[in-house]
């Protein structure tokens, strides 16, 4: 029989061109194929009379052939399969393309099931392609609830769906991981029969029942992984730092600026973390513009007056670029050291003064205790860069970093016995419900205050016809020496999906609406350096506008810059829509976000609509919630059943609550799990990435 760790060639109906597809699709052991869930059903389980049958209705019928046929059509250059059936009720046509085999298989007087859509015209019904299948017990195909998976051009889903048919077996052998005590608390099927319940529903209900049994062990595991991480992190030993008093509140009172309530609430509880005998765990949510990198500055000049080092990873070098700038600034005062670590850049500022040196030299001084703040970006993860007293990591919007990323970051101070404080950033604004259950690992900081002076942003859903005052309101603006920012959902033209592309509007613009000015251009397939350059141009006002892909979502500080353009904006969530947002409004000046949509649909108007009047980050993120779902408010793509399944669950708090309560239970009375062996197993080491990918 087939087990979990059996090859996927051993599976009857798999070859060796089918296992390439599925390890393709990332469905690499029989495990993982079976947790590849279906993301819908078509209901065929309802059988119709031919009698009945309207045009356009999705059927299914239990029929008779009368003649099966196959004849090669050379001018359409394909096979067509055509059949007549019956039943008590009167007759119909089938045709099938492209399927000749059908001919062999099928042959008249065979009874038989079809599931499709009924098309025809005056002259009569038919369908076309159904699916069909010999009546008999059970059926895989039709005259069921039918399971629809993400596919590639390679693999059909019925071809999938055999497979998955064909491993039932395997299925009603998986033990249960979950203790009796506390499915039977929560009213939940097996893991087994959900699983099967999943795939080949019997009806609708058993389909619900196995949707919430798998919602609920998504957000069981994944807080008693948390909370798992959150012991092994309390018997972690970390540097304990001293607080110096005097002088934080000397740098305090010497920024230009003063601190929200916020951000001084934040740097305390950071402060306070540090002092604690292992490693601070905690996640800084703020909104766009609420000065996160203020509080993460005050937190590495804390870690720096106890002679550590602290390191910031950044997503791009743009934004480590600017974080270099802007930190040394803000420290220039201060006796410290900063180094910028880049794939194609190495700077450094030792008390204020900018210093030539080479990249093995500042490796050296890194490794020496000589640089107490290192910025930069995958370069720093890499072998060459050593540590010598690494106290903080500071990790600048760490989802769109991997697990194996941030902990072999962390990982790279082990020679000193201890591991770093570690500061997780993020400008997405997450419901606070929500980040309590995706990032329970984590304590939450949130700032939600802006600081003092900052002007609201306008911001207005533009309909085509006024497109044209649009582009004079902009040749306004540049005129009166700002600058404009036009986003793009692609980078290069795509019939398929109709929206405009960064590459094209580029020339566009540069060669038909404004051929006067100064236009820029700013996607993922420039090089780091082109990127650089292109921002730095920005920067210093060589650019009057520029075109650029959602690459400027995350930390991009032009305070000149007073107008954000998006082009076919219901393509983008709320959440996104106001990190763009974010990019304009940084200085005094009043500053604009003008919203194109080709959509006419109510639904979407009234969702854009939103952010006209709504300026607060956290409350849109709660309309996201709403509207698409957590993955949207986290920038996932919802690939497969199981993100499906787990963003649904975070919007359930009753099983949210189910869920936690059942996790406390559980560690109440089994603290090191020592009594479920299979639960330990799924939430330890070698397992750390099935429940982390959440947040990548």
């Amino acid at each position: 029989m087939i087990t979990l760790s059996s090859k996927l060639e051993d599976i009857y109906s798999v070859g060796d061109t089918t296992a390439r597809t599925l390890k393709k699709m990332g469905l690499d052991t029989v495990e993982k194929l079976i947790y590849h869930f279906p993301f819908r059903y078509d209901d065929f389980s309802q059988l119709s009379k031919i009698a009945d049958l309207q045009i356009d209705q999705i059927v299914t019928v239990k029929v008779k052939i009368e003649l099966i046929n196959s004849r090669r059509s050379w001018r359409r250059r394909l096979t067509l399969t055509e059949a007549l059936v019956h039943d008590e009720s009167g007759t119909l046509k089938i045709i099938w393309f492209n399927q000749p085999y059908l001919n062999k298989n099928l042959k008249a007087g065979d009874e038989v099931y079809l599931s499709g859509r009924v098309s025809g015209d005056l002259l009569g019904r038919q369908l076309n392609n159904p699916s069909v299948e010999k009546v008999k017990a059970s059926t895989i195909h039709t005259a069921r609830l039918v399971p629809i998976y993400s596919i590639t051009k390679t693999l059909t889903t019925k071809h999938l769906r055999t497979i998955l048919h064909q491993l039932l077996p395997t299925i009603k052998q998986i033990p249960d991981y979950l203790p009796l005590e506390i499915r039977q608390n929560n009213k939940l099927i097996s893991l087994a029969e959900a699983l099967e319940q999943i795939h080949f529903p019997t009806d609708q209900k058993k389909a619900q029942e196995a949707q919430t049994r798998l919602r609920f062990d998504n957000l069981f595991l994944l807080n008693l992984h948390q909370q798992w991480l959150r012991k092994k992190i309390e018997q972690t030993p970390a540097p304990i730092m001293s607080f110096d008093q005097k002088k934080i509140k000397k740098f305090v009172a010497d920024l230009p600026f003063t601190l929200t309530a916020d951000q001084k609430k934040a740097a305390w509880e950071i402060i306070r973390d540090t002092q604690n005998k292992y490693p601070m765990n905690r996640l800084l949510n703020g909104d766009v513009g609420s000065g996160k990198t203020v509080v993460a500055v005050l937190a590495a000049y804390h870690i720096a007056l106890n002679k550590y080092q602290t390191a910031i990873l950044t997503p791009t070098s743009i934004l480590a670029h600017q974080h270099y700038l802007t930190i040394s600034t803000l420290l220039h005062q201060q006796k410290i050291t900063i180094c910028l670590l880049t794939q194609k850049e190495h700077r450094l500022i030792c008390h204020g003064q900018e210093e030539k040196i080479s990249n093995a030299e500042l490796l050296k001084k890194i490794k020496t205790n000589k640089v107490h703040l290192i910025i930069g970006t995958h370069a720093i993860l890499q072998k060459s860069v050593t540590f010598a007293n690494l106290g903080l990591i500071v990790v600048d919007e760490q989802h769109r970093f991997g697990v194996q990323q941030r902990q072999s970051l962390k990982n790279k101070n082990q020679q000193n016995g201890w591991l770093p404080h570690f500061l997780s950033m993020t400008a997405t604004p997450i419901p606070r419900t929500l980040a309590l259950t995706v990032y329970g690992d984590l304590d939450l900081s949130i700032l939600k205050k802006m600081p003092a002076g900052r002007l609201s942003i306008i911001t207005s859903l533009v309909p085509a016809s006024k497109r044209a005052q649009a582009y004079d309101f902009i040749n306004k603006q540049i005129a009166a020496g700002r600058q404009v920012f036009v986003l793009c959902p692609l980078i290069d033209p795509s019939d398929k999906l109709g929206v405009k592309s960064a590459t094209a509007e580029y020339e566009r613009l540069d060669k038909t609406v404004f051929p006067h000015l100064r236009i820029g251009l700013l996607h993922g397939k420039l090089s780091s350096e082109e990127k650089n350059q292109v921002m730095t141009k920005f920067k210093n006002q060589e650019t009057d506008l520029l075109v650029a892909t959602s690459i400027i979502e995350v930390g991009i500080d032009i305070p000149n810059a007073t107008i954000m353009m998006v082009e076919d904006a219901d393509r983008f969530g709320l959440a996104q829509l106001h990190q763009f947002r974010g990019r304009v409004g940084r200085g005094d000046q009043q500053s604009y976000c003008l919203l194109f949509t080709n959509s006419t649909t109510k639904q979407t108007t009234d969702r854009l609509k939103i952010m006209t009047t709504v300026k607060d980050g956290f409350k849109l993120a709660e309309y996201d919630l709403k509207f698409r779902g957590a993955g949207n408010i986290f920038g996932t793509e919802q690939s497969g059943y199981f993100d499906y399944l787990l963003w649904s669950a975070l919007t359930n708090p009753l099983l949210i609550k189910q869920a936690k309560d059942s996790t406390q239970y559980l560690l109440t009375s089994d603290p090191d799990l020592n009594n479920h062996p299979r639960l330990k197993e799924k939430i330890t080491a070698a397992n750390l990435d099935q429940y982390n990918s959440h947040r990548e």
